[in-house]
């Protein structure tokens, strides 16, 4: 077991899961599975793992490989909100969803429709949307209809590069998508089924300066971190009074940038139930960030909470903390492992 003890925080490294023979590009932890952990990973191997802890040794093993399905990597992957459909997106330009039939995982509907790579996947918080984004400049929004089938509601166009990732707001039906074109978009839908792009955060408004690769809220959902090629994170926030009033439209203003703390592309990032802030990058390392709150500054801002070099041999392309209050992380890399970490208070 590994540590790293920055004072009163100390980073535990929990296991090391092998068997994706290919870089493992990004991971989810199943939401309906707090008590005993779930979680998927994807890799360049073409498949989906599902991974499950055994209660007694509280170690991960590989429960069911998801395979023969897609031809290409595959790049992303999400559970539904209910936990039981996974969706999985794959450079072969089809997204596929996948049903936990009495314990075996089988492909029940394929999406198709983006012109090549699919990068990522997501699900609205009641789990009657799902986004999917692409190569092909384009965000795709998918109304789920009754028996596993899926109908597109929407071909967002205005992102003018590669989308990276798509998310939807946690609790609103507000879908944010980041792209090699340096910005984030905020769309919204106009009350007629129409979905338009209500703000786009840019360079001009104290966006990022090259291609922003993940974004993650907090868990009120009135602020936002946005992680780039810039080397850099951002905080945004919002007034999320104003959006449960019904106003999408709710700007989403910059509060703080956080720089030097990575010296390469920062990948993944991921705001935790409790308010740490992890981060991923291909420098190899994790960072983990928290408000700053001892009110000497003006305005909201981060600290570095503990850092952890070489966390992998390899580029990380994902962190991402397990459900609940839990302090588990799981990070994937270029290197084929998934590392599953837990950040704990000395005591």
């Amino acid at each position: 077991m590994d540590f790293y003890d920055d004072g009163n925080m100390i980073l535990k490294e929990i296991q090391t899961l092998e068997g994706h023979t290919d870089r493992v590009w990004s991971l989810a932890w199943n939401p309906a599975t707090a008590t005993s952990p779930v979680f998927a990973s994807c890799s360049g191997d073409k498949t989906v793992r599902i991974w499950e802890q055994t209660p007694s040794t509280r170690l991960w093993h590989c429960k069911a490989v998801l395979e023969e399905t897609h031809t290409r990597t595959v790049r992303s992957c999400a559970w539904s909100p209910s936990g039981k459909l996974l969706a999985t997106a794959s450079f072969d330009a089809t997204t596929s969803i996948w049903e936990n039939i009495s314990g075996d995982f089988e492909c029940v509907s394929t999406l198709e429709g983006h012109e090549n790579e699919v990068k990522s996947v997501s699900w609205n918080a009641s789990g009657s949307f799902l986004a999917t984004c692409s190569r092909d400049k384009t965000v795709w929004i998918w109304e789920v209809m009754p028996g596993n089938e899926f109908e597109c509601a929407s071909v967002l166009q205005g992102h003018t590069q590669d989308v990276k990732m798509v998310k939807w707001h946690p609790t609103m039906d507000v879908l944010f998508s980041c792209s090699y074109d340096n910005t984030v978009k905020v769309w919204a839908e106009d009350g007629t089924g129409d979905w338009h792009c209500v703000q786009t955060l840019g360079e001009s408004n104290n966006g990022h300066s090259s291609t922003v690769w993940a974004l993650s809220f907090n868990a009120e959902g009135d602020r936002m971190v946005t992680c780039s090629d810039d080397l850099t994170l951002k905080i945004w926030e919002t007034d999320v009074g104003r959006m449960v009033l019904g106003d999408d439209h709710a700007p989403w203003n910059h509060l703080c940038t956080l720089s030097g703390y990575h010296d390469r592309t920062i990948f993944s990032v991921h705001w935790s139930r409790e308010g740490i802030i992890a981060s991923g990058a291909a420098d190899d390392g994790l960072r983990f960030f928290l408000e700053n709150k001892d009110g000497l500054v003006d305005g909201p801002s981060y600290k570095l909470l503990l850092k952890r070099e070489k966390a992998h041999n390899m580029d990380i392309n994902s962190v991402q903390w397990g459900p609940g209050e839990t302090r588990l992380l799981a990070s994937t890399s270029d290197d084929g492992k998934i590392k599953i970490w837990e950040l704990a208070t000395l005591t």
